[in-house]
Parts: structure tokens; C-alpha cells; sequence
């Protein structure tokens, strides 16, 4: 969840340093550092907060640095609290490390390292890795490499410099994410591509049980004996200007308006003749019809992309699908087997439980199917068979356009389904195949007219607390919805299927309770009217959702948030961009962090 960079070149680092380490805000942002090599020492410079206010600030009280090699690290704190002496790089004089993830077994190598001498000065499990490397480096830092990572376990990426080594970078991973850049006679380590556009589109992807060396004279890779390997040099797509705001005055409006554009790019390609086409990643037209039990995994709003799929393939194709949050499908001993299976979801395809709940998937025998964002990512690396969502770099924490896109293809896969079980015919197919191409348009529609959203936002922002209800794929859109709001305005909000009112959760409902009420689904508008009316009836300040030609009369709902007409079916999927609007300008009006919510980070690569 930490983002790490690294640096090698013939130009002053400090400042590439520390504006790589800004597009890398989004994985951490409670405190951010860099170690260079200045004067024959390690200088290291690192302080708590955001880098502008903390980072930033720090450096300019210092001489200017003049260094060409060093390495970052932003923080989201997991061991210890958000600190100066918590941060990033830690070492001494003689080593200095920055990583992402977890060491599970610190308490035993602490204790070992205590044993031997050594005093710790912070709470983290990194400042263990950094003291064992400390302890078995004697010259070789291939060799006190080796030997480290064949102790700690857990998951890490890692970068790495010697004192005696002056402008030179190892790196090494497993499991947490971590890519080599290639520039114009410079390199550099990063979390992810976006950290470094600015200076390449080249990387290399390192893998488990390789490490990298970076230096004046190129990278080179080698196993874990030491032995050369040879990679792939790979090239970004995306290019600086997909990972800047473009004059939004947020990434998460910004990305709210390329939404349209990221599902054109996920389900165009996946077209053929007017129907679906898997070929790409080889799940063929046998294998659909062959699954004994479909799995959808995810954490977030990749697991409420999953309920929707399921509502969709369970109504299309009249398949039954299991969904699960990764973390929970890990532990609960999941009756996936050889035959099944297990649809992967994740935007970056390095979120932890979800790559965890991948190979347990595979352990059992089950098929393997990755929907991802980041090419090359872990997930994309480690399943049978990959959908890249195409939706370009998403920077804001709070995810908008890879929702829309995991749930887009979702659509897709539902209708494949349906259509070689034979439950719809090709006629039927290519008119839902037609009909979902067409919701991009249906999108741009609603993102004409913010002032009733801004509105919506304005009967909500100094709210405690407030429900969202809906039925059948409103009330797993209305999942996200709920999600979206709380994690970027800090209002508590909660889901609820309009249904089961009832049945306890109406008592919370009083006078001037905000409820968003979200109704998209003609054969069930009498019923939703009904939920609506019983809350409203109780006090209730009603938001409703619904499209701009319904007329809803004011004993009903307060306020109308009115879409473009549609098919049923693919109403609630252009509704989410309302509801992350919503969201949006909630969050706007309550003067909160909108890309950077506290607490969170973008990539959880730690469980």
C-alpha cells in the first residue's frame, strides 16, 4: 500500500525523488522520505504528513542536494504510528531501505537481532528487514540479499542502497508490487508506472525471487544463485497526460468523466460481429458451457462489481454465481474445485487477499480468471487467463471508472453465458450486446448537468449518518453508492435492500433522516414507491434516483436526481455515475481530501 521509488542517473535526484513520490500519493500519504548519496554518506530526509506539507517543507531547510542516486518512499502506515521516526527510508549510515507490505515474522527476527546487539528506534516490521541486512551484509549485497529474504516472510518490495555502493539500487520483491524503468541512460524502481511517465514508458516487471541491480552503467538482473536473467523490456500504454487532472479540480472527478472512454476501451475490443468475443485470454465458447460453479472474487468496489455480475449472469443466463470478499473466501475452506470457476476482480492486480484468494482458487483445481487494470500486474501474472479492463491509470483512492468497467464487462461476460447455454439466441445476444455499447453515451448524458448532483450533495453534506435502498441491481449498485460517500465524506452510510426495511434496520429512520432511494427498474417501481413512502412517511428526507421522465409526486420523495431513459437493465449501470457524484460533491462541500481520504490508500497490498 506504500508506494516506493528509486533513482539512478547523471541528473540531480532529489527533485525527481519527491515528484515521483507525488503520483504515488494515492498508495500512502502518512509520511514520505528519501535516502541519497551526497558527500560519500547516505543522507536521508523524512518527516511525517503529506510530502507539500511535510517532505517538501523539510527539504527546503537543507543545503541543496546534488545527488544522482537515491531512493523514496510515501507512506500508509501499518506498524506504528504516522511519525518522523516511522517513516521512510530506514537504516544507518551504513545501509538505508525503503518497502511495501508486511514482514509477518518481525517479532521472531526482532527478538534475533536484539539478541545480537542491536537497539530499534522505530515500531515498524521494516526497520527489522533494514538491521538484518545490517547484520549479514559483509561486502556482498547480492549475498546479504540472498540471505535476508530467505529469512522474512510476508509480503515486500524493496529498495536498497550500500553506502559502499555508492549510486547503485537493488531491488527485490515478492509479492507487493514493484517495476524497473528504463529512461535515456537513467533507471528507476517505482510501485507502479505511474510514479515515472514523466521520464520513461520502458519497465521491466520483477518477479518473485529476482533481484535488481541499477547503476551508471544500466540494470541487471539475477536469481537468487546469482545467475544473469534475461527479461522482457515492456511499454506503457498510458502516457502522461492519463495520469495528470487535465484542469479537473480533482483525479476523482476527472476519472468520473473518462468513464465513458474506459468502457468503450474494456468492452469495444471484446466485440465481435456484434457478439461477445473472449478469444483474446482463451476462454472459449467449451470451457463456458463446461463450469460446474462460477466464483466471483474481489475486495471493495470490485467485490459490489462482482454482486452485480451476479444479479446479471443469475437473471440472463440463468447460472448461478457465488460472490465473495477475498478476505472472507480465504478463510471459510470455499468448496471451489476442479471444474469451477474463479472470475479474479482487482484495479491494480495487486491487491493482496484477492491474489491470495486467486491461488487458493487454483490450489483446488479451479480455472482461473483475472479482470484487471495494470498489465503485468501479480493477478494478471498469476491466472490462467486475463481481461485487461483498459481504463488507463486511476489515481484517486476512491475508485469510479474501474468500477464502471469491471461492472461493464460483467454485462458482457452475462451475456456470453447466456448465450452458449442457450438460454438467449444470437438475435437476443447482439441485442444486448448493441444495447450495452450504447451505455457509454447514456453516461456522457449524465455528466452534462452537475447542478443536480451539487443540489443532491447540498440536502446531505451535514448528515451524521444516512441509508441508500434499493432492489435487485439497484441495491448492488446501491452497495457502491453507499461505499462511495462514506470513504471520501466521512458520513457514515449503509446499503439496504429496500425489502427487508421492515425487518429492523426502519428504526433507525426519524425525522430529517437522509435517505437515497435508488430506482431504476420498472417491475419493481410500485414496490420501491412503497419502501419509499414508509420511510418518508416516518420523517425520512428522500433523495430519489430515478429516470428524469418519471414523475414522482412530493409526498414521495424531496428531491428527483433525474437520468436519461434506458433499458432496465443497463440503467443501473449508468446510474453509479450519478451516485459517485454525488459522493463527489458531499465530499466537496464538507472541504474533505476528495483523492487522498484519510486512513486509506489505493493498492492493498497488505491483508
Amino acid at each position: 500500500m506504500c508506494g516506493v521509488v528509486g533513482f539512478v542517473g547523471k541528473r540531480a535526484c532529489a527533485d525527481i525523488l519527491v515528484k515521483a513520490l507525488k503520483n504515488l500519493e494515492y498508495r500512502g500519504y502518512d509520511s514520505a522520505g528519501i535516502a541519497v548519496f551526497e558527500n560519500e554518506k547516505i543522507k536521508t530526509v523524512k518527516a511525517k504528513g503529506k510530502i507539500r506539507e511535510g517532505l517538501e517543507e523539510k527539504l527546503k531547510k537543507e543545503p541543496p542536494l546534488n545527488a544522482v542516486c537515491g531512493i523514496g518512499h510515501t507512506r500508509w502506515a501499518t506498524h506504528g504510528e504516522p511519525s518522523d521516526v516511522n517513516s521512510h527510508p530506514i537504516g544507518n549510515e551504513r545501509i538505508s531501505i525503503v518497502h511495501n507490505g508486511i514482514i509477518e515474522n518481525y517479532r521472531e527476527i526482532k527478538s534475533f537481532l536484539i539478541g545480537k546487539g542491536y537497539e530499534f528506534e522505530s515500531e515498524t516490521d521494516t526497520e527489522t528487514v533494514a538491521k538484518l541486512l545490517d547484520h549479514y551484509y559483509k561486502g556482498d549485497p547480492i549475498k546479504a540479499i540472498e540471505r535476508v529474504i530467505g529469512v522474512i516472510e510476508g509480503a515486500y518490495a524493496l529498495g536498497i542502497i550500500f553506502k559502499d555502493h555508492k549510486n547503485t539500487i537493488y531491488a527485490v520483491r515478492k509479492d507487493s508490487p514493484l517495476i524497473v524503468g528504463k529512461g535515456n541512460g537513467e533507471s528507476f524502481i517505482a510501485s507502479d508506472m505511474t510514479a515515472i511517465l514523466e521520464y520513461t514508458r520502458e519497465y521491466y516487471c520483477l518477479e518473485r525471487g529476482e533481484i535488481a541491480m541499477l547503476d551508471g552503467s544500466g540494470i541487471h538482473f539475477t536469481d537468487l544463485h546469482g545467475e544473469p536473467v534475461e527479461k522482457e523490456l515492456l511499454t506503457a500504454e498510458w502516457d502522461v497526460e492519463s495520469a495528470q487532472k487535465g484542469g479537473y479540480e480533482h483525479f476523482m472527478l476527472k476519472e468520473i468523466h473518462e468513464q465513458p472512454d474506459a468502457i468503450r476501451n474494456t468492452i469495444s475490443p471484446r466485440v465481435k460481429d456484434g457478439m461477445p468475443d473472449f478469444s483474446e485470454c482463451g476462454l472459449t465458447d467449451e470451457k463456458l458451457r463446461s463450469y460446474k460453479h462460477i466464483f466471483i472474487v474481489g475486495c471493495g468496489s470490485a467485490m459490489h462489481a462482482g454482486m452485480a455480475g451476479k444479479y446479471l449472469i443469475e437473471a440472463v443466463a440463468r447460472t448461478p454465481v457465488i460472490v465473495d470478499i477475498a478476505s472472507e473466501f480465504r478463510y471459510r475452506d470455499p468448496l471451489v474445485a476442479e471444474g469451477d470457476l474463479a472470475v479474479i476482480v482487482s484495479q491494480s492486480g495487486e491487491t493482496a487477499d484477492t491474489l491470495e484468494a486467486l491461488k487458493l482458487s487454483k490450489a483446488k483445481g479451479a480455472d482461473t480468471l483475472a479482470i484487471v487494470n495494470v498489465v503485468g500486474s501479480s493477478i494478471a501474472r498469476e491466472a490462467d487467463m486475463v481481461i485487461y479492463t483498459n481504463a488507463g491509470p486511476e489515481i484517486s483512492v476512491c475508485s469510479t471508472k474501474a468500477y464502471a468497467v469491471q461492472t461493464a464487462f460483467m454485462y458482457l461476460f452475462a451475456f456470453q453465458i447466456a448465450y452458449v447455454r442457450g438460454k438467449i439466441d444470437g438475435s437476443r445476444c447482439r441485442e444486448l450486446v448493441k444495447g450495452l455499447l450504447e451505455v457509454p453515451e447514456k453516461i456522457s448524458e449524465c455528466l452534462e448537468d452537475m447542478s443536480q448532483y451539487q443540489f443532491a450533495a447540498s440536502k446531505i453534506f451535514n448528515a451524521d449518518s444516512l441509508l441508500y435502498i434499493g432492489r435487485g441491481l439497484d441495491n448492488a449498485l446501491s452497495m457502491e453508492g453507499s461505499l462511495k460517500l462514506k470513504e471520501i465524506s466521512y458520513i457514515h452510510s449503509e446499503a439496504y435492500a429496500a425489502g427487508e426495511l421492515k425487518h429492523g434496520t426502519i428504526s433507525l429512520i426519524e425525522e430529517g433522516t437522509p435517505v437515497i432511494a435508488v430506482m431504476t427498474q420498472n417491475a419493481l417501481k410500485e414496490k420501491m414507491i412503497s419502501n419509499v413512502r414508509t420511510v418518508k412517511s416516518r420523517g425520512a428526507k428522500v433523495i430519489i434516483i430515478c429516470r428524469s421522465s418519471e414523475k414522482i409526486d412530493e409526498d414521495c420523495a424531496d428531491y428527483k436526481v433525474g437520468l436519461p431513459d434506458a433499458d432496465d437493465i443497463f440503467l443501473p449501470l449508468v446510474s453509479s455515475a450519478a451516485m459517485q457524484l454525488i459522493a463527489y460533491y458531499t465530499a466537496v462541500q464538507r472541504g474533505c481530501d476528495v483523492d487522498k481520504p484519510r486512513n486509506l490508500a489505493k493498492s492493498v497490498t497488505v491483508e
